[in-house]
C-alpha cells in the first residue's frame, strides 16, 4: 500500500498494513522508515482532535480514517503549516475569544429541563479539531471571519437558558460572523461529531433578526442601515 504524504512536496511511502488507521499508518513510518516526519496525535481515540489532516481533499481525523492504497495525505487549510502535517492553530482557537464563545453570566434561579439541556447538547460535543475551518470557502478569503466551530459556539450559549445576557454574544457575531457565511455546508460534512455549524449560524441569524439586526447584503429598507445595525 503506497501513502503519499505533503511536505515540502509529495513523498511517496510504501508500507504492509491494510485495514490500518491512518494514524497507525504515520506511526509505522516514522518508526521504521522516516523518523523526521512530523503530524499532530493525542488520545487516538477520535476525541481530542488534534490529528485532524486532509486526506483525498477532504478533512478526516487520522486516527478514525482507514488508510487506503494512493491516499494523499495533506495539512489542514487556512492555517499556516509548521510543518509537515502539523499546523498552527493559535489563530483558529483565538476566535472563541474573540466571538465571546462562553458563558458570560448565569441568570438567577433557572434550572435546565431535559428539553432545555437537548437544545444545545450536540455542539457541545465539539472538539476544536478545525476541519470545519480547513474546509470553509469564507476563512479561506477573509481571514477575520469567526467562523465554524466558533460561531458553533456562540450559538451554544445564547440558546443557553441560563446566559443572562445573550445580546452580548449577538451583537460581536454580526461583524465578520453570522451574515458572512455562505451557508455552503462543507462545514457540517467534515465534522467528525456530526455538528452542523450551518444550522447554528442559521439559527444565530434568526437570533440576530429578533434583536433588530438584518442582513448587510440586503438594500437599506424601512429606515434601517445597510450595514448589519439593527434596525427598529
Amino acid at each position: 500500500m503506497k501513502i503519499n504524504i505533503q511536505r515540502e512536496s509529495v513523498v511517496t511511502y510504501e508500507v504492509n498494513m491494510e485495514g490500518a488507521t491512518l494514524l497507525e499508518v504515520l506511526n509505522e513510518i516514522k518508526r521504521a522508515q522516516d523518523p523526521s516526519l512530523a503530524y499532530s496525535s493525542g488520545c487516538r481515540s477520535g476525541v481530542c482532535g488534534s490529528c485532524a489532516v486532509r486526506v483525498n481533499g477532504r478533512e478526516v481525523l487520522a486516527c478514525s480514517h482507514n488508510a487506503k492504497d494512493g491516499d494523499l495525505v495533506e495539512p489542514l487549510r487556512n492555517t499556516p503549516i509548521l510543518r509537515d502535517l502539523v499546523v498552527d492553530m493559535e489563530k483558529a482557537y483565538s476566535f472563541n475569544a474573540k466571538a465571546k464563545a462562553w458563558q458570560s453570566s448565569l441568570a438567577d434561579n433557572i434550572e435546565l429541563s431535559e428539553e432545555n439541556q437537548q437544545i444545545n447538547e450536540l455542539q457541545s460535543d465539539c472538539i476544536l479539531c478545525a476541519s470545519c475551518y480547513s474546509a470553509c470557502p469564507v476563512y479561506a478569503v477573509n481571514e477575520e471571519f469567526l467562523g465554524p466551530f466558533s460561531l458553533t459556539r456562540v450559538w451554544r450559549y445564547v440558546s443557553d437558558k441560563r446566559e443572562s445576557d445573550p445580546k452580548e454574544k449577538i451583537d460581536v457575531a454580526q461583524t465578520n460572523g453570522v451574515w458572512d457565511c455562505t451557508l455552503c455546508n462543507e462545514c457540517t460534512l467534515v465534522c467528525p461529531q456530526g455538528i452542523s455549524s450551518k444550522a447554528d449560524i442559521e439559527k444565530l441569524r434568526s437570533k440576530s433578526s429578533m434583536f433588530g439586526y438584518m442582513d448587510p447584503s440586503f438594500s437599506n429598507f424601512g429606515g434601517g442601515f445597510n450595514d448589519g445595525s439593527p434596525v427598529f
